[in-house]
């Protein structure tokens, strides 16, 4: 089986290298206009402990919004159904840094994987706590998930998005107007771009997101993530909401629940299976990356994945 695995993900890698060059990098962010489209790395990770990767895999690339699945996962143990007060479920059929829905829905995002909703998941983790020990926590639960310690933050990326975050800023001050930010706005936002700024591996990344393959439940270290109501709320808001206006698409083409970074990774669930891991700078439209979720849909159709099947 091990040998079959590799090989269908030499095929997924190859298939999709074709694609190279077609997405455009998001140079909107000046550190990541830098980074060079043709880099493609693909992992599995296994709950038994194994991994099998393909091209750059232990490279490390700024996850953006990847994170919040991580900050999601920390926020609902810690306040529960209440922070739905703060965000919604709902796809949104709109890009990822969308401002109009904000006003006709009173100022709650859509849902927390929009940077709307994810700036107010990252308020209400700060609840109690300066920012720094925030972003502290964040980077150590994802350094725990990893079972790597180099995960880092990249402060190049952090800086870069604070000096051309005005988009975000206007996010959540129009959430500040409607009585739904909980901390200064300059203080939720200095942690939110550090989370985004993040960098790991796709084989640290996979590693990371094996618990939600598994009830919650870290398989390798047996240690209990998040408890099994809210991993499996987890997915299913990633396979409504993980890739913006490109969620129907991907549930369509992959049948997984996924979330993207416009840093060109994406993380992918396999429930009972494993998690999957592709990084390629390139992106979609939709800031998706384009070879990655090619690379995904040949894998995960060659194994028979996709939750529908």
């Amino acid at each position: 089986m091990s040998d079959d695995i590799q090989k269908h993900l030499r095929n997924a890698f190859e298939h999709a290298k074709a694609y190279r060059g077609q997405g455009r990098v998001a140079d909107y962010i000046p550190a990541l206009a830098k980074v060079d489209p043709s880099k493609f790395g693909m992992s599995l990770a296994l709950p038994n402990g194994k991994f099998y990767c393909v091209g750059d895999a232990t490279e490390p690339f700024s996850i953006q919004s990847v994170s919040k699945v991580f900050t999601l996962s920390l926020a609902l143990e810690r306040s529960g159904d209440d922070l739905w007060k703060s965000v919604g479920r709902e796809p949104s059929g709109s890009s990822f840094n969308s401002i109009v829905q904000l006003e006709t829905e009173g100022g709650i995002p859509r849902n927390p994987l929009i940077n709307a909703g994810a700036i107010a998941t990252t308020d209400r983790l700060m609840d109690g706590q300066s920012a720094d020990d925030t972003a502290a926590e964040i980077l150590a639960f994802m350094q725990e998930r990893a079972d790597d310690p180099s995960v880092f933050i990249d402060q190049e990326v952090a800086s870069s998005e604070a000096a051309t975050g005005s988009r975000n800023r206007s996010l959540a001050h129009f959430m500040e107007a409607f009585s739904n930010m909980r901390h200064p706005i300059e203080t939720s936002l200095s942690v939110y771009f550090r989370q985004c700024a993040i960098a790991m591996s796709t084989r640290q990344l996979a590693r990371a997101g094996l618990y939600l393959a598994f009830g919650g439940t870290d398989p390798i270290s047996g240690k209990d993530i998040v408890s099994t109501e809210h991993c499996r709320h987890i997915n299913a808001i990633m396979m409504g909401c993980g890739h913006y206006d490109n969620s129907g698409e991907f549930a369509y083409r992959v049948g997984l629940p996924g979330k993207s970074g416009v840093g060109g990774g994406i993380l992918t669930i396999a429930p009972g299976r494993g998690a999957i891991a592709v990084w390629s700078p390139g992106l979609n439209d939709a800031g998706t990356s384009l070879v990655g979720s090619k690379a995904l849909e040949h894998f995960v159709h060659a194994l028979n994945w996709s939750i529908f099947t």
